[in-house]
């Protein structure tokens, strides 16, 4: 029996969604049970948004320690039956990878499970270390891939992917993007039905992908059974004049940056656009149907030319040597970063010999120029009250007295801010999640050819959880000579404070036991150490006594809470800060204001001394700590 859900849901109504709010409602109308992600910008908010409705609607819904995890869990969840979702951004499809290659061999089993692997891509890497392009990843893995050009689209284009995943035995992969994921629009609905499912576990029976030759033979069929379906897709369009002059083929951002730059020019008469949402198995013939005979293509698409070298294979195969295809190969559109009007206005108007001064990256840069020669700057920087800017201050502290040149190897979290301009800039590599144990376990290797720095590691509490462990092992184990400074702030902050394994609680916001990370690395055999982030002579002085140790693994837990979250909890200050104008140097320190770089702390302009906003100052008092004049004094707040 299903159930339409009334309570908290409005039924067949225009509702205005941000894309992954969309993306989720898509999901629940399509009777999702079982979602799991890894916490990364811009995917956050689809496991976020799923665990409000977990208890209404007896969903399993959890943050996994890592990508790799949610989808093994989600496929679990599949081959048993039920319709599951994984949620990551493109840099945690790489962690799943692994998995989900020998998942496309096996299929999903005989049961009515389906599967959506949902990554949201990130071009111009706003919020990641790059811009990776996951459409190749699909390719590679042998995956179904789709994607939506707009909101409306992703709301039903998920229950798409549903459909073809039960129907064909295989997980989907959803492709979302930045502009698609964070951007917001009127969205009608259907209704949330909810379905009773029964898990079905055939015992009888293993899936796995060895003796892969046959197993492979049969991926290659679905494939092609799906490029067929792909051909007759409604998620595919053409649209514009029968026999254009020019044909602009685009996919995701580039559909709705087409359309403009086509009105824009006024050049709907004479140019068409061909609409691709199924990009792999890529719908070859309806390419070379819509495409035949038509001498000027442009492809218009974001990161990497996937569409253009496609378009280009397909149109090989019937031989129209005359045409002319127009994309990133050709330089018309850049091989980098987001797709914008302005960006398809510019090829456009060059192709079709039409005046229009487009804007270039060039006047964006001039542009930006301007606007900071006006404004004050406000690079990337730590919160007020923020732990990491302490830990940092203590870090260097400490390798100011060694000369040995210490080594510093970094991670991803909010600590990365500090290779940025605002930042200590105390890192020396800094990579992948969990990639800085792993780099420090090598280094730590290399005294045997002659070298004599010491090595530091430094990662969060959520990246521990999520990839550090079996690089601290690996260290243990093949004894690499490094000290591992893990600071722990109590949530994944980066992100938006998402739970992790050691804060406690769940996604849904049940209470578990949290997985103590100093009881974890003591089970390992190596030495421990904690500190409080606050305490920068104490936590000094603890990084100085490690560095004396010059042999085997150490860990230093810096522990402090994240101050946005202890300010969310508890809703009061622990101190009032008032700066001393007899005892502050100003200019001639400024230690607070400029080394210490509290966005709380501001030089006065009349003075020239330092200065307390209180309205951005969460009272935690470390600045008194810094001041070498002892000009900034602390009161405690009532309680």
């Amino acid at each position: 029996m299903a159930n339409i859900i009334e309570k908290d849901f409005d039924n067949n109504v225009d509702k205005f969604l941000l894309g992954n709010e969309a993306i989720v409602r898509g999901a629940l109308e399509a009777g999702i049970d079982f979602a799991a992600g890894y916490p990364g910008t811009p995917s956050s908010e689809i496991i976020e948004n799923l665990s409000k409705y977990a208890k209404q609607m007896n969903l399993h819904v959890e943050w996994s320690t890592n990508e790799k995890v949610a989808t093994e869990g989600s496929a679990a969840a599949a081959i048993a039956g039920l319709r599951s979702l994984a949620a990551m951004k493109n840099a945690g499809l790489s962690v799943a990878l692994d998995f989900l290659t020998h998942l496309s061999l096996t299929g999903l089993g005989d049961s009515k499970g389906s599967m959506v692997v949902l990554v949201c891509d990130d071009p111009d890497a706003h919020s990641s270390g790059d811009e990776t392009d996951s459409r190749w990843l699909a390719k590679f893995a042998g995956a179904p891939l789709i994607e939506p050009s707009s909101v409306q689209e992703a709301y039903k284009i998920v229950q798409e992917a549903y459909r073809l995943s039960e129907k064909y035995k295989s997980y989907v992969m959803l492709r979302s993007y930045t502009r698609l994921s964070h951007a917001s629009s009127v969205v009608h609905v259907g209704e949330v039905i909810r379905a009773n499912q029964n898990v079905n576990l055939d015992i009888q029976k293993c899936l796995t992908p060895y003796l892969a030759k046959p197993k492979h033979a049969e991926l290659l069929r679905r494939m092609a059974d799906i490029e067929v379906e792909f051909e007759q897709s409604p998620f595919n369009e053409y649209l514009g004049p029968k026999n254009p002059e020019l044909v602009i083929v685009a996919s995701g951002s580039g559909v709705p940056s087409a359309l403009e730059a086509i009105e824009l020019l006024g050049v709907e008469g004479s140019v068409g656009l061909l609409k691709l949402a199924t990009l792999w198995p890529f719908p070859r013939k309806l390419v070379q149907k819509h495409l035949r005979g038509i001498l000027k293509i442009l492809v218009v698409e974001e990161v990497d030319p996937f569409l253009e070298y496609h378009i280009k294979e397909s149109l090989y195969e019937i031989r129209e040597a005359e045409q002319i295809i127009y994309g990133k190969l050709s330089g018309h559109i850049p091989g980098y970063g987001e797709i914008d009007p302005d960006r398809v206005l510019g090829a456009l108007s060059k192709i079709l010999k039409i005046e229009y001064n487009a804007r270039t990256d060039q006047y964006e840069k001039l542009a930006q120029d301007a606007v900071n020669k006006m404004l004050v700057s406000r690079g990337l920087s730590w919160c007020p009250g923020c732990p990491h800017r302490a830990s940092f201050w203590a870090l260097e502290k400490a390798l100011k007295g060694d000369k040995r040149g210490v080594y510093v190897t970094g991670d991803i979290g909010c600590y990365t801010l500090d290779v940025f301009p605002e930042g200590k800039c105390q890192m020396n590599l800094l990579h992948a999640m969990g990639s800085g144990i792993g780099l420090a376990s090598g280094l730590g290797q290399l005294g045997k050819f002659g070298s004599d720095h010491p090595i530091i590691s430094i990662c969060g509490d959520s990246t521990f959880f999520h990839a550090s462990i079996p690089g601290l092992i690996n260290a243990v184990y093949n004894k690499s000579n490094l000290i591992l400074i893990v600071l722990d702030n109590s949530a994944t902050a980066m992100t938006g404070f998402q739970a992790h394994p050691g804060v406690g609680y769940t996604a849904v916001g049940e209470s578990v036991p949290p997985i103590d990370i100093e009881t974890l690395c003591r089970s390992l055999g190596v030495s421990v150490t904690v500190a409080d982030a606050f305490d920068i002579k104490g936590t000094t002085a603890n990084i100085r006594e490690l560095l004396k140790i010059d042999q085997g693994v150490r860990v230093l837990i810096v522990r402090r809470m994240c101050e946005l979250l202890r300010m969310k909890r508890h809703k009061t200050k622990p101190f009032m800060v008032k700066v001393d104008d007899e005892k502050c140097r100003g200019e001639k320190c400024g230690i607070c204001y400029s080394a210490f770089r509290c966005p709380a702390i501001v030089r006065n302009q009349k003075t020239g001394k330092a200065k307390i906003r209180e309205d951005a100052c969460p009272g935690c008092g470390v600045c008194v700590n810094v001041c070498p004049s002892k000009a900034i004094t602390r009161e405690a707040q009532a309680s």
